[in-house]
């Protein structure tokens, strides 16, 4: 089983046992919400601009919102187990593509819960998640007030954020970084050093792709 496959499964079973109306940690969702996402990012593609384009994201509103209206919350959980689309029949595409989307909306939910505790991911998933962090810093961060140093245990920096002014170092597993850089800070198991300031701008920051 792939990485990506490995993550939607899990999430697909955190699914199951929390229910439709459980929270996660993207603004306003359930995990209803959450799963009508996913289908739509994968089998509605006239919808999925809306996902990044604010002009078009009332259409993909109310495509999310149709979705929930026509499949129970079991019935669309089956679907989100099953790649859709393009990734449905690229195998190696859906581990490109999914693997931090589904990783990320694992944790989403995860850590939404009370008493959540990291997972002890395995190596190999954590040096994956290193380099595809390491090529995308400066686009997860391009949005940062400042500037970030971003400090792999281990071994490993990347950098981004704002050229000038402060800077600050941010220092934690791969899996911990990802989850900072992509917006949910406050959930990152993460030490952060700089002037107080430039720490409580980066936290309070919108990151992300």
């Amino acid at each position: 089983m792939t990485h990506a496959r490995g993550e939607r499964s899990a999430l697909c079973d955190l699914f199951d046992t929390l229910g439709p109306e459980a929270p996660t940690l993207c603004a306003g969702w359930s995990t209803y919400d959450l799963a009508a996402h996913l289908v739509l990012r994968e089998r509605r593609l006239d919808a999925g601009p809306g996902i990044a384009l604010k002009p078009l994201a009332g259409y993909t509103a109310s495509v999310q919102d149709g979705l929930k209206a026509k499949h129970p919350f079991p019935e669309l959980v089956n679907i989100v187990r099953r790649p859709g689309g393009v990734y449905g029949l690229l195998p190696p595409l859906d581990e490109v593509v999914n693997t931090l989307e589904f990783f990320v909306h694992h944790e989403d939910v995860r850590r939404a819960q009370p008493s959540w505790e990291p997972r002890e991911l395995p190596g190999e998933l954590e040096r994956l998640l290193w380099r595809r962090l390491d090529m995308g810093a400066r686009v997860m961060l391009r949005r940062s007030p400042v500037g970030v140093i971003l400090h792999r245990l281990g071994g490993g920096v990347a950098i981004g954020g704002a050229k000038d002014g402060p800077k600050v170092e941010v220092t934690g597993k791969a899996s911990e970084l990802l989850l900072f850089c992509f917006g949910r800070q406050e959930h990152a198991r993460v030490d952060l050093t700089g002037d107080p300031d430039a720490v409580a701008r980066l936290t309070h920051a919108s990151l992300g792709i």
